[in-house]
């Protein structure tokens, strides 16, 4: 179970699964990984909803490393090697209820789930608007987003911090 005062540390949130989980890892005056633990695991896996399904053990963040690490290899790299070996651990199973169709992930191992999902994810986004991936395109920030505006021209994870600092250093570059 996760500590009341458990917050996430992570300076950009709110990202879908696959960019959600590469944000996990940012940098900055205190360089952080919120899966350096199993209690930053537990954050993530409440954030995800995950909690009841699978456990928060060091298996776990094993496998959610190594996923990581796929779709960090497949954003910036187009190798997909690895990514593929996280979705061959796991599998969609359709069916219809009385509400409608459901689609229902299914994994071997629960440690698996949390990856795969943010795999699936990835492939989502992929097959939506591969350019919309982006990272953030100040020179020290590691942080991704899904470029949702409008002409699709987003630079920054966050106008407020890296966007404004990057304006703050032409300023003064000019000035100076």
């Amino acid at each position: 179970m996760i500590a009341s005062d458990m917050r996430d540390p992570r300076p950009h949130t709110g990202e879908p699964p696959a960019l959600d989980l590469l944000n996990t890892r940012w940098a900055g005056a205190e360089p952080g990984d919120l899966l350096a633990d199993l209690d930053g695991l537990r954050t993530w896996l409440a954030l995800l909803d995950l909690t009841d399904r699978v456990p928060a053990d060091e298996h776990t963040l094993t496998a959610l490393h190594t996923a990581r690490d796929a779709v960090y290899d497949t954003v910036t790299r187009a190798d997909h090697t690895a990514l593929n070996r996280v979705l061959d651990q796991g599998r969609i199973r359709r069916e219809l209820t009385d509400d409608g169709p459901r689609d229902i992930p299914e994994v071997a191992d629960p440690a698996w789930l949390p990856g795969w999902l943010a795999a699936d994810n990835l492939l989502r986004l992929i097959a939506e608007a591969p350019h919309r991936i982006r990272q953030c395109a100040h020179p020290d920030c590691v942080l991704f987003f899904y470029d949702t505006s409008k002409n699709g021209t987003r630079r920054w994870h966050s106008m407020a911090t890296c966007g404004n600092r990057a304006k703050a250093a032409r300023h003064y570059a000019k000035s100076g």
